[in-house]
């Protein structure tokens, strides 16, 4: 992707860091490269002050993500990750031109003490730093500081106190597979993914994940290449190796990695099959959620009814495109939203949405499929669609 000087400063307003008085000439020293192969980090100047610009679909706002391609062009970099201007919570992401930018901004003199923590330990997301600061975790000078946007300096003596890591080792998930290079397990509802940073009160994916795994030790999310929602259950595969997790991110990048999901949704779809092509984009009014937007990225999820009834429907679906909250968007947008969905339909028990099947290319070159049985409460609405749960 070519980034112009008025690319730059159009991303900079959006940032609220220039003005309509700026012009393209006040950015100079414009220098691209490209961290990984689906990513780009463009480095300029401007009012005298550096910047870097990340490019990445993948990032999903994980700061030590983030900082870890910012390193790949100055390796001690220091300064804060600018958070989205339009978001009443923490979020750094915004879309520009149908891709997701990321700005960091090189250190003043002195900055926030939540973004210069974030910035030394970039493992540990701001929002969390936000978190142990209020819960008095941190002190600066010798005193106790609780409030995140509290200036300080680079020469101030700042010391973490933070409570003792919570032993999950009695904790366990079901595990579906596991070798040499992956592991495979049938995630339960209600269980996250991964933490947003360290100060995490309850047992996670990549809690499990972390013993099986040499990948991402440092992180809060090792071993960890895709995500399901909490609220959704099903088959999810872990990385063991670096060799496999880049194997593996490569093939969920690329779209090369196959998933079918089911669920259970208010109503009939018109259609007994179908695709849904509608582009998605952040909600303004709630931008930790999504909605279908004509200038947002495209999506795409092809669906098939597998039962029915008067009320409610059995679909598999099969998502094309793997944008967050995907599946439940584009099933609300066509008047069928998933059972239980309370951001995009209505509350219950649980969102009836499972990852059924997961089809990965091995080490070998080889197809493998992975599969989580539809759960209990699927087959109690629906046990007339075993057969065709089967046949997928």
């Amino acid at each position: 992707m070519k980034i112009t000087s008025s690319d730059l400063l159009a991303i900079l307003r959006q940032f609220r860091q220039a003005t309509d008085d700026n012009v393209p000439r006040h950015i100079d020293q414009i220098a691209s490269s490209h961290p990984q192969p689906i990513n780009q980090l463009v480095r300029f100047r401007f009012d005298r002050r550096q910047y870097f610009l990340l490019i990445d679909d993948t990032a999903e706002d994980q700061a030590s993500y983030i900082m870890q391609q910012i390193y790949t062009a100055k390796s001690d970099a220091t300064g804060e990750i600018l958070p989205n201007p339009l978001s009443d919570i923490t979020t750094y992401g915004l879309p520009f031109k149908g891709k997701d930018v990321y700005l960091f901004q090189q250190r003043r003199t002195t900055q926030r003490l939540d973004s210069l923590l974030a910035t030394r330990h970039p493992e540990t997301s701001r929002s969390t730093w936000q978190k142990h600061i209020k819960a008095g975790h941190v002190t600066v000078n010798d005193g106790v500081v609780c409030q995140p946007r509290q200036l300080v300096a680079e020469t101030d003596s700042i010391a973490i106190n933070l409570p003792d890591a919570v032993d999950y080792s009695d904790k366990t998930l079901p595990i579906l597979y596991i070798d040499d290079d992956v592991i495979v397990i049938n995630k339960p509802a209600g269980i996250l993914t991964h933490s947003k940073g360290a100060l995490n009160d309850e047992f996670t994916v990549a809690d499990f994940f972390r013993r099986y795994t040499s990948v991402g030790l440092e992180t809060n999310r090792p071993g960890i290449v895709h995500r399901l929602d909490r609220d959704t259950s099903g088959v999810m595969i872990g990385a063991r190796t670096p060799e496999a997790f880049q194997r593996l991110k490569k093939q969920f990048a690329e779209r090369h990695a196959k998933k079918t999901y089911l669920a259970v949704v208010a109503g009939q779809p018109r259609q007994q099959q179908a695709k849904i092509d509608v582009p998605l984009g952040r909600n303004p009014a709630a931008p930790s959620t999504f909605r279908a937007d004509p200038r947002g990225k495209s999506a795409q999820t092809i669906y098939k009814v597998l039962a029915s009834q008067s009320s409610m429907s059995l679909l598999a679906l099969r998502p094309r495109t793997g944008r967050t909250h995907q599946l439940r968007v584009h099933l609300a947008y066509i008047g069928t939203p998933i059972v239980g969905d309370r951001i995009y339909g209505s509350a219950g028990e649980r969102l009836l949405l499972h990852a059924y099947q997961l089809e990965i290319t091995t080490r070998a070159g080889l197809r493998q499929t992975f599969v989580a049985p539809p759960p209990a409460a699927f087959m109690a609405l629906f046990p007339e669609g075993a057969d065709a749960i089967a046949r997928l």
